[in-house]
C-alpha cells in the first residue's frame, strides 16, 4: 500500500448575493492579515498569532495562517505577495454533507467567523467521485482547505490522502521499466524494450514543449516591458495567467505519459533523481533562468501521484550521463544538435539516433542494472534539469506551491 495525496476541486453553486458578500468578507479580511502577518516578518507561529489575533476570521484560517506565514519568510524566501491568495482552513474547519437523494448532492460548511458558517451546495470533479465519498465514509483524511474565485465563480480545493494499491508486489525483473527523460526540447520523452531488447514504441511531448517554452519567453517579455513602465500587480496577474496555462499543459502531459505506462505490461516508471540539481547548475545566466523556472519537479511531482493513483510503480535512478552514453553500447558521446545523439564507437550499430529517446532508453535500463537509488554526489549530474519556480511557491490558485495543485475547471 502506497499513501497518496491528492487535491480534490468543488465548484460552489452560485450563491445567492447574501452568502457571496461574506466569502468577499473572509476573503478580504484574509488577505488583510495575510499582508499584515508577511509585512512584519513572522517567522514563528507564536510572532503569526501576535498580528492575525485581532482580524474577523475564523480560528480555522487563523490557525493555517499562522502555519503558512513563516514558511513563506524563512523556507521560501519570498520578497512579495501575489494579490489572489485563497483563503485557507485547517483541516477541522471543512465540513461535507452527501445527499444523493437531492439534484444537487454535495454540500460544503465553509466557515466565515467565529460563530457563524456558510453552507453551500457544491458540484465536484466527477472522476473523483470515489475520493470524495472516501472523505465522507472517513476512509481517507482531510486535509487542508483552499476558497478562491475565479472567473466570478466560487472554488473550493481540499486535500485528501488515503492509501492506494502500489503493485509493488511484482519484483523488479518482472517489471517493464519505461524511462521517463524531462527536457527542454521535447517535455517529456518515454520509451522501454520489448521483449528481444529493442527500444520501443518511443513517444515525445515536442509539440508541448515548444508551446511551454513560447508561454515562458512571452512571460519574461512583458514582465520586463510592464516593470520599466511601473506595471507590477499587471505584470503578476498577466503571469498568473500564463503560468496556469503552463500547468494546464502539465496536467495533460502527465496525464498521458501514466496512459502510456497503462498500455504496458507490468509497468514500471523511471525518472531521474533530482535531489540537489539545482546547487549543480552554472550554465549562464540566461540559462540558468530558464532552466531554474522550467518546472522539473512539478512534472516529476504530477507523474509520481498520478501514476500511483493508477497502481504504477515510480522509480529514480542516478542521472549521471543518461544524456552522453550510447543505449546500445555504453559509449560516451556528445550531441552535435538538441534533438541528435551521435555514437562515436564506429563498431556500434546505433550511428545517430533521437537524443532524447536515447536518454530514455538509458534511464531504463538504469533500473533494470539495479541502480534504483538516489544519487550519491551533489555534482553527479550532465543533465540540465531543476525543480524551481521563478517565483516563490506562494499559495495563489495559478501558482503551483503543492504537487496536487489544480489548474482546470476541475481538479486532474
Amino acid at each position: 500500500m502506497t499513501e497518496l495525496t491528492k487535491t480534490l476541486e468543488l465548484k460552489l453553486v452560485q450563491p445567492n448575493a447574501h452568502k457571496q458578500q461574506k466569502l468577499r468578507e473572509t476573503q478580504e479580511a484574509y488577505q488583510q492579515a495575510l499582508q499584515a502577518a508577511f509585512d512584519a516578518g513572522c517567522a514563528t507561529q507564536t510572532e503569526a498569532n501576535d498580528v492575525v489575533v485581532d482580524y474577523d476570521l475564523t480560528g480555522y484560517a487563523k490557525n493555517a495562517l499562522k502555519q503558512y506565514v513563516p514558511q513563506l519568510t524563512t523556507t521560501y524566501n519570498a520578497g512579495e505577495l501575489h494579490d489572489d491568495h485563497p483563503v485557507r482552513f485547517t483541516n477541522e474547519g471543512l465540513r461535507l454533507n452527501h445527499k444523493p437523494e437531492n439534484a444537487i448532492e454535495w454540500y460544503v460548511k465553509i466557515p466565515h467567523h467565529e460563530d457563524y458558517h456558510l453552507w453551500l451546495p457544491a458540484q465536484p470533479n466527477p472522476e473523483q467521485r470515489d475520493w470524495l465519498e472516501a472523505v465522507n465514509a472517513g476512509d481517507a483524511e482531510m486535509g487542508e482547505s483552499r476558497l478562491f474565485q475565479r472567473n466570478e465563480r466560487w472554488y473550493l480545493h481540499v486535500t485528501a490522502t488515503r492509501d492506494v494499491e502500489d503493485g509493488s508486489e511484482l519484483l523488479a525483473k518482472e517489471r517493464t521499466p519505461i524511462g521517463v527523460d524531462i527536457g527542454e526540447a521535447s517535455l517529456v520523452t518515454v520509451c522501454h524494450r520489448d521483449d528481444g531488447g529493442c527500444p520501443t514504441a518511443p513517444e515525445l511531448w515536442a509539440d508541448a514543449g515548444k508551446t511551454v517554452r513560447r508561454l515562458r519567453k512571452t512571460y519574461f517579455t512583458a514582465k520586463r516591458r510592464l516593470q520599466k513602465r511601473g506595471s507590477e500587480r499587471i505584470a503578476e496577474s498577466y503571469g498568473d495567467c500564463l503560468w496556469s496555462q503552463i500547468d494546464d499543459v502539465f496536467h495533460r502531459v502527465t496525464r498521458e505519459v501514466v496512459e502510456y505506462a497503462e498500455s504496458v505490461e507490468n509497468p514500471v516508471l523511471v525518472l531521474e533523481d533530482l535531489t540537489h540539481i539545482r546547487e549543480s547548475m552554472d550554465y549562464g545566466e540566461y540559462m540558468n533562468r530558464r532552466l531554474h523556472g522550467w518546472g522539473f519537479a512539478k512534472l516529476h511531482a504530477q507523474i509520481r501521484y498520478k501514476a500511483v493513483e493508477k497502481g504504477i510503480p515510480v522509480e529514480t535512478v542516478n542521472p549521471r550521463n543518461t544524456s552522453k552514453e550510447c543505449h546500445a553500447c555504453g559509449e560516451v558521446a556528445y550531441r552535435p544538435k538538441q534533438a541528435t545523439f551521435k555514437c562515436p564507437n564506429d563498431d556500434c550499430w546505433v550511428g545517430e539516433y533521437q537524443a532524447d529517446v536515447n536518454g530514455a532508453v538509458n534511464i531504463a535500463d538504469r533500473y533494470l542494472s539495479g541502480e534504483s537509488r538516489s544519487r550519491e554526489h551533489e555534482n553527479d549530474d550532465d543533465s540540465a534539469e531543476d525543480g524551481a519556480r521563478l517565483t516563490a511557491p506562494q499559495d495563489s490558485h495559478a501558482d503551483a506551491e503543492t504537487q496536487q495543485e489544480t489548474r482546470g475547471t476541475y481538479a486532474s
